[in-house]
């Protein structure tokens, strides 16, 4: 069991890994929940989380979660899984249940499983021993947030079925299988490629896998994504069929969609209609929707709008799985906070987006209907050149794939392999007429003699009938493995800044410099050096305008360690109960006057802090009065004099040229100047304040980010019968 204030324990997760069976096998979706929640109403969420993170802007919404109805994948690629499995912890709190690990690069070409806990590049090195102790971690993550959690990575390269069979045993749950994907992008040889897919998929159908397939790497591949898009519908209808015939349920089968543009192209009368004749043409498989990121530059901001209208289309078109890529992607710095942010997006626009298709509908007449038909029609005559050509082999060697031209335009910048070449060349041979593999979940000829009832009663069991037979290796590298790593970083007492793998030291720093692009790079970088950063690079730069100016943001490594015991952590202070105010209140009546200083226009969280009805001071009968905004300091000392209140609650949101802080001393000095500070007790609220700002300006409280009524309500009365004392 996890606690919910204690990191989860990565080494007696490595403990007694040689005896661990999964809790369970195959895919799991979302329930529907039909239950308000909190004031509202829904008609898309499923079943919450036990245990969760909200976002941000529940506080205002008695903190509710509701959960969206596509199943939400975060994608980690760190390379060390002991870090992603606290990412991975991270990410289920915030509602993602599927979680993709990212496999190292290379491993395409490997041409077996291999074993231990190496440290990966790109990814995460596909082990046994890796995928065993995550999936025992997620069992864990699952039974504290609520919720099943599906784990997943890639069965392809040279040791497809190898690691088919692996994750069958392990129970991972999904994963991208695509013999296309080997073809075009791995160079693997393409008879060994679809030979492999057909034993790979019987195992994944055998563990109730759901399927992705590689289809949306001709979007990210092709020079013109947006002109791929007939190919891609016929990459999904081959992969798709070829699973059926090898014996997946569709429903086990999804496609990996990926919006074809982003701005400044007009990207919903691009990608819009593409969804939709996705959904026409393949009603009977699920929709995985993940966004664009060919476009993608190393701007966040940039990369989170794009994700944002991703899924607009993702709710026009029911999407069934939601990736997020991270908004950093762009970077090449998978950082854990990014994760987050990501499956915050997709879940906050989900929620926000609740209900819509009650309200709007895609026309049935003019240009969405007709690109629709267009775009089938040049797939369906795309998929008929190829059977006229001699088949998809022969269509490959051609060049027909990921050429930038729009079908039937061909520009010849396509991916061409050969049919006798490719990695793995020559190495499928027919089976002997007396061939008997002794193992369940077999695909193709099997020679199973008939005095057995299955292929594995000849070994009294296989390794999906019998556990005890899976040979499970703990570490072969005496340095690269998961011990010296967390031995590494051990718990001694430091606090150090992370943001990939556990006390790697980096921060991030955002910086506007003055100058053109050339010289604002250099600086930054030597700023970053004067900060005491070592390994500093550049994450992201923006010209802001050719002669003003440039925004740099640079990473780098810190140098120091903080000593958690040595930390001076502030006073957290009791607030008194509701009906201890209450009570106080009716004996000794309390009125403030209160406003917003200076010119500052900013009037709501005031207004919350007093107001009844958002539960402010008002709720315990404290006379609030309210002078409004843009309130000269003067006058509400004058109005505190005359109408004998108790206290002062000036609001300043604005703090340019530090008038926050000047408006606090002037409050404290204009009081003095009247003979009335030992009368009033004065408070300060606002975004950028805090109570160490405020009492060092003459205040008696400063209340900033998060404060409500309560807070301030205790604090008055509680100095009140502090005085009577």
């Amino acid at each position: 069991m996890l606690e919910e204030n204690k990191k989860i324990n990565v080494e007696e997760i490595l403990k007694d890994l040689d005896k661990y069976e999964p809790k369970r096998r195959g895919w799991h979706w979302r329930e529907a929940h039909n239950e308000p929640m909190g004031e509202f109403e829904y008609r898309e969420i499923t079943k919450p989380l036990k245990n969760s993170k909200a976002l941000p802007s529940a506080r205002s919404f008695n903190n509710i979660d509701p959960q969206p109805k596509p199943v939400i994948t975060t994608e980690i690629a760190s390379g060390r899984f002991e870090d992603d499995i606290r990412r991975m912890r991270m990410a289920a709190w915030h509602g993602a249940d599927h979680i993709m690990v990212i496999r190292t690069a290379g491993q395409s070409h490997y041409d077996g499983l291999i074993e231990g806990s190496p440290e990966g590049i790109g990814g995460v090195p596909i082990t046994r021993k890796e995928v065993r102790a995550t999936r025992k971690a997620i069992d864990l993550i699952e039974e504290e947030v609520g919720r099943e959690i599906n784990f997943h990575s890639y069965v392809s390269g040279v040791a497809g079925p190898d690691i088919a069979v692996m994750f069958a045993e392990e129970g991972v749950n999904g994963a991208h299988q695509d013999p296309q994907y080997n073809v075009l992008y791995r160079n693997i040889n393409m008879v060994r490629s679809f030979v492999d897919a057909a034993v790979a998929k019987h195992m994944m159908a055998w563990a109730d896998m759901l399927q992705i397939d590689g289809a949306h790497n001709a979007n990210a591949t092709a020079m013109k994504g947006y002109m791929v898009m007939p190919e891609l519908m016929v990459q999904h209808a081959i992969n798709s069929k070829y699973s059926e015939m090898v014996g997946m349920k569709p429903s086990n089968i999804a496609l990996s969609t990926v919006p074809p543009t982003a701005p400044p192209a007009p990207c919903l009368r691009y990608d819009l209609p593409y969804a939709v004749a996705l959904r026409d043409l393949f009603r009977n498989y699920k929709m995985r929707a993940q966004m664009n990121t060919k476009y993608m530059d190393s701007c966040t901001r940039e990369a989170t709008v794009t994700h944002s209208l991703n899924l607009l289309i993702s709710e026009l078109t029911s999407a069934d799985i939601q990736s997020t890529i991270t908004p950093d992607e762009g970077r090449n710095v998978p950082w854990h906070y990014n994760n987050i942010h990501a499956v915050n997006t997709a879940k906050q626009a989900l929620i926000g987006m609740d209900g819509l298709m009650d309200m709007v509908e895609l026309k049935k007449e003019g240009y969405l209907p007709e690109k629709v038909r267009e775009l089938k029609e040049r797939a369906v005559l795309f998929l008929e050149e190829i059977i006229e050509n001699g088949g998809y082999f022969k269509a490959v060697e051609d060049g027909f794939f990921v050429d930038s031209g729009e079908y039937p335009a061909r520009n010849g910048d396509g991916i061409a392999r050969k049919i006798d070449g490719g990695l793995a060349v020559d190495t499928v041979v027919p089976r002997d007429k007396d061939y008997f593999a002794p193992v369940c979940a077999h695909f193709g000829y099997n020679n199973v003699p008939e005095k057995y009832e299955h292929a594995c009663d000849a070994i009294k069991g296989c390794t999906f009938c019998d556990r005890t037979k899976i040979v499970y290796i703990d570490e072969l590298d005496e340095e690269d493995n998961v011990i010296k790593r967390m031995e590494k970083v051990k718990e001694d007492g430091t606090i150090v800044p992370e943001v990939e793998w556990k006390k790697d030291g980096y921060v991030s720093v955002t910086l506007f410099i003055p100058e053109d692009p050339r010289i604002a790079e250099a600086a930054a970088l030597e700023m970053g050096k004067n900060m005491n950063l070592t390994d500093v690079e550049i994450i992201h730069k923006q010209v802001m305008q050719d002669a003003e100016g440039t925004l740099v943001e640079i990473k780098g490594r810190v140098n120091f360690k903080i000593v958690r015991d040595e930390l001076k952590l502030p006073e957290v202070k009791e607030i008194l109960a509701d009906d201890v105010m209450r009570e106080y209140v009716k004996n000794r009546p309390i009125r403030v006057v209160a406003a917003t200083a200076g010119e500052d226009e900013h009037s709501v969280g005031l207004r919350e802090v007093i107001d009844i009805k958002h539960g402010g001071i008002e709720k315990y009968g404290i006379e609030a009065v309210y002078l409004g905004t843009s309130c000269p300091v003067e006058k509400l000392i004058d109005a505190a004099i005359e109408t004998k209140a108790d206290a002062i609650l000036m609001s300043t949101i604005i703090t340019h040229n530090d008038v926050h802080m000047k408006n606090m001393r002037k409050l404290n000095d204009l009081c003095i100047e009247k003979g009335v500070r030992d009368k009033l007790i004065l408070a300060c609220g606002g975004t950028q304040v805090t109570n160490e700002i405020a009492v060092a300006n003459g205040m008696d409280a400063g209340f900033g980010r998060g404060s409500k009524g309560h807070h301030v309500a205790s604090f008055i009365i509680e100095t009140l019968m502090k005085e009577e004392k």
